[in-house]
């Protein structure tokens, strides 16, 4: 089995619960509590405990936060290369309304000081690794180093281009082997990069041709795999690069499950992809991302982001076969 490496952010998250996600200069009352977060270190909990050894490379402040990240990662069994830093711990400011849906506000701090020397420190690393998965709460340069690093290496890139703000040159996509945005961050590199309008809204609602075709000119030479929530999957690959798939493309519904909390369902998602394709590559693309499709239904029943990752075991154990 070859381990997964993800490189990104870790942030302490700050979250309240209330009845409805507050409005501009309204004051409301909610439930609070703290927990770890951050889209790396999200990730990089689900590869662990969808049961695939998993080393996570990031920035930490000398503070709570870092001490924190030190200790949840090594109760997870990851292998943490933390880079020390003089900014603070990242960040989070997360509100979840009763049906499950969110607004986060991001603080970088130590995150937004991740290094190129810190991220390819270890090349032997990259060459023994099944998948390097990354995302984009992270400076750009490291993330770019990260991903030509792991393809000189011949390992599989995973590429989720999250948050839909963040900056991703054509040159950065073209190292992804595998793309994962959602419809907000599809939406948001069409209009950016292919100079295509399409509203988030209607992503899933588009014809399987015509969203094929969009995903072709993003990244014609990889995979995409557009995430839309309760709706399912859209999986795109290029025409010679199947990935043991009968067909370019396709739709994998969403599983039936009682969600109360979808922070982090994406990241539970691309965690748990990566874990899947370093365990079993040679297996059909379709069978990782029904996998993950699972994963991610799942941790949506628990409340936090980190902490609502559910395991491998029990991933088997509530979608047998």
């Amino acid at each position: 089995m070859n381990p997964v490496i993800v490189v990104g952010s870790f942030n302490v998250d700050h979250v309240w619960r209330c009845n409805e996600l507050p409005a501009t200069g309204a004051t409301i009352a909610g439930q609070y509590m703290t927990g770890p977060g951050g889209k790396g270190f999200n990730q990089a909990v689900a590869s662990a405990r969808a049961g695939t050894p998993t080393t996570f490379i990031c920035a930490l402040g000398d503070d709570a936060g870092g001490a924190l990240a030190r200790e949840l990662a090594a109760a997870d069994g990851i292998d943490l290369r933390a880079e020390s830093s003089s900014e603070p711990t990242g960040t989070a400011g997360i509100y979840v309304d009763a049906r499950g849906r969110n607004t986060i506000v991001i603080g970088a701090g130590a995150n937004g000081v991740l290094g190129v020397a810190h991220v390819t420190a270890d090349p032997a690393l990259a060459r023994a690794a099944g998948v390097l998965l990354a995302q984009l709460e992270s400076p750009v340069d490291a993330i770019e180093a990260a991903l030509a690093m792991a393809r000189e290496a011949g390992t599989t890139t995973v590429l989720n281009p999250a948050p839909a703000n963040a900056q991703a040159s054509m040159g950065l996509l073209r190292l992804a082997d595998v793309l994962t945005p959602n419809e907000t961050e599809f939406a948001a590199l069409l209009a950016r990069q292919v100079g295509e309008r399409v509203e988030p809204d209607a992503v899933a609602a588009l014809d399987g041709a015509r969203l094929h075709a969009l995903c072709r000119k993003l990244l014609p030479h990889g995979t995409v795999v557009v995430t839309m929530g309760s709706v399912g999957v859209f999986v795109s690959h290029a025409e010679e690069q199947l990935r043991g798939d009968a067909q370019p493309y396709y739709r994998i519904g969403a599983e039936s499950v009682a969600a109360s909390d979808t922070t982090g369902a994406g990241d539970a998602f691309n965690g748990a992809l990566a874990a899947s394709l370093a365990r079993a590559p040679e297996q059909a693309f379709a069978t990782h991302v029904r996998y993950a499709n699972r994963f991610a239904a799942l941790s949506t029943e628990r409340p936090g982001a980190a902490a609502s990752m559910p395991r491998h075991d029990e991933v088997l154990a509530r979608f047998p076969g």
